[in-house]
C-alpha cells in the first residue's frame, strides 16, 4: 500500500498504485458485478487488463492512484478507480480549453487527478460501495471516498480532480459536496419490449423505417458475411484482425492508439461472455468489426474499425447488429459510444451524461463554473430538441 490515513469514522483510506494491490473479489463486491445492472467496465478484470497490457501506467500518462476504504478489521468497504494524469487524452469529457486558459494565465494545469474508466465514455458507478451496505451507510462511504480524493488532490498539489461518466445519483452527490457539475450528451437505444427488429421498425415513422431497411439491405448485399461472436467463440485470430481494424481507425481519426494488442487478449480471457464481437468477413477474411461489452441490462458499443469502404456497413455492424443482439437477449439498452448525431435517425435518442469537477484555484473555479452553467442550459435544450426530431411515430405530425 502506498499511502493511508484515518477518516472521521473507524475507517482507513488507502491509496494504491496498482489494481493488483486490491483483492479482485473485494473490488468486485463493491462494483456490484452480480447485480442486475452490473457494469463490465468497473470490474477488477477490466482494470487489470488495462494495467497488465501496458495500456495504463505512468508512461502512458495514466498512473493508478486507486482509493480504498477499509474498516478496522481490514475489510474493504468502498473503492474508486483514480489516476494521476499529465494530459487529457482518452477521457471524452474534454477540458483542453480549460488547460489552455489556465496555463495562459500562468497556472499549471497538469498533473491532475481523474476518477474514470480509461478510454471508456460509458456511464457507470465510480464510487464503488459494498452491496450489503444500507442506503445511509452507502452515502456516507461515497462521501468519504470523495473527501479522500479531494484531500489527495490537495496533498499532491494538483490543479483539479475530475470524475467522468458517473451515475446521475453520484453526480448529484458530488454537486452537494461542492464539485462543479457538467452535463454531456450521448445517443442510446431503448428496448421497449420489442420481439424482433421488424417490431422495432414498426415503432418508427414510415419514412425512417424504409430508410433503415434500405441501409440494411445495402450493407448485407455487399458480399460481407457478418457474424456476432461471444466469449470463447472469439479466438486470437479474431483479435489479431480486430487490432488491425482498431489501429487503422486510430491512425485515420486520432493519430494515436490507446490500447495495446495484449489488452484485447486479456479482455477476452478475463471478461468471458461479457465480450460481444461483431465481425464482417469477405471471402473468409475479416475486414471489419465492432467490439461490445455486455452488462446486466445494457450492451455497450466500444470500438469499431474496418479495412474496406462499403456504404452503410458501419451502421449495420455497429448499430443494427447491436439492436438485434439486445432484442434477442432482452437487454434494455444499447449505448453506442460517444458522439454521433447520425445515430438519432437510427433509433438512438439523446440521453444526458454527467461529470463532476473539483478545482483548487478559486478564481479559475469561478470562471469554469460560469462556463458550465451556460453549457448545461445549451445541452439540456439540445437534448429536448433532438428528442423531438427523433424517428418514432409519436413524434410525427
Amino acid at each position: 500500500m502506498d499511502d493511508e490515513r484515518a477518516t472521521d469514522r473507524d475507517w482507513t483510506l488507502k491509496v494504491v498504485s496498482s489494481i493488483h494491490d486490491i483483492d479482485a473479489t473485494d473490488w468486485d463486491v463493491c462494483a456490484g458485478v452480480h447485480g442486475p445492472q452490473h457494469n463490465p467496465f468497473v470490474r477488477h478484470a477490466f482494470f487489470s487488463a488495462l494495467e497488465d497490457s501496458g495500456s495504463v501506467d505512468a508512461d502512458t500518462g495514466w498512473q493508478p492512484q486507486h482509493v480504498v476504504l477499509e474498516d478496522s478489521k481490514g475489510r474493504i468497504l468502498a473503492c474508486a478507480p483514480l489516476y494521476l494524469k499529465n494530459h487529457s487524452y482518452g477521457e471524452y469529457v474534454f477540458d483542453w480549453g480549460w488547460a489552455e486558459a489556465y496555463q495562459r494565465a500562468g497556472g499549471r494545469y497538469y498533473p491532475k487527478l481523474q476518477c474514470a474508466v480509461p478510454f471508456t465514455p460509458v456511464t457507470g458507478p465510480r464510487l464503488l460501495v459494498r452491496g450489503d451496505s444500507d442506503a445511509s451507510t452507502r452515502t456516507e462511504l461515497q462521501r468519504a471516498l470523495l473527501a479522500g480524493m479531494e484531500e489527495l488532490a490537495r496533498r499532491l498539489k494538483v490543479s483539479s480532480l475530475h470524475v467522468t461518466f458517473p451515475t446521475q445519483s453520484e453526480a448529484d452527490l458530488m454537486t452537494q459536496a461542492g464539485f462543479l457539475p457538467r452535463l454531456g450528451e450521448q445517443y442510446h437505444w431503448k428496448n421497449e419490449g420489442y420481439a424482433s427488429f421488424d417490431d422495432f421498425l414498426e415503432a418508427l415513422s414510415s419514412r425512417k423505417r424504409k430508410a433503415i431497411r434500405k441501409e440494411r439491405e445495402k450493407a448485407n448485399s455487399a458480399g460481407i458475411t457478418i457474424r456476432t461472436l461471444v466469449g470463447s467463440e472469439i479466438t486470437s485470430t479474431h483479435w489479431d484482425a480486430f487490432f488491425d481494424f482498431y489501429m487503422n481507425t486510430s491512425d485515420r481519426k486520432w493519430g494515436q492508439a490507446y490500447l495495446t494488442r495484449e489488452f484485447f487478449d486479456l479482455l477476452g480471457q478475463r471478461l468471458g461472455d461479457a465480450v460481444v464481437l461483431v465481425i464482417g468477413e469477405q471471402s473468409g477474411t475479416p475486414v471489419c468489426g465492432a467490439l461490445n461489452l455486455r452488462g446486466g441490462d445494457t450492451l455497450f458499443g466500444r470500438n469499431w474499425g474496418t479495412l474496406v469502404d462499403i456504404p452503410m456497413l458501419h451502421f449495420e455492424v455497429c448499430y443494427y447488429r447491436a439492436i438485434d443482439f439486445a432484442i434477442a437477449h432482452k437487454l434494455a439498452w444499447v449505448e453506442a459510444g460517444a458522439q454521433g448525431q447520425h445515430k438519432l435517425q437510427r433509433g438512438y435518442l439523446p440521453r444526458a451524461t454527467y461529470s463532476a469537477h473539483w478545482i483548487a484555484d478559486t478564481g479559475f473555479r469561478q470562471a469554469v463554473a460560469r462556463f458550465l452553467e451556460q453549457e448545461r442550459e445549451a445541452i439540456s435544450e439540445d437534448i429536448a430538441v433532438r428528442t423531438e426530431l427523433g424517428p418514432f411515430k409519436h413524434l410525427d405530425n
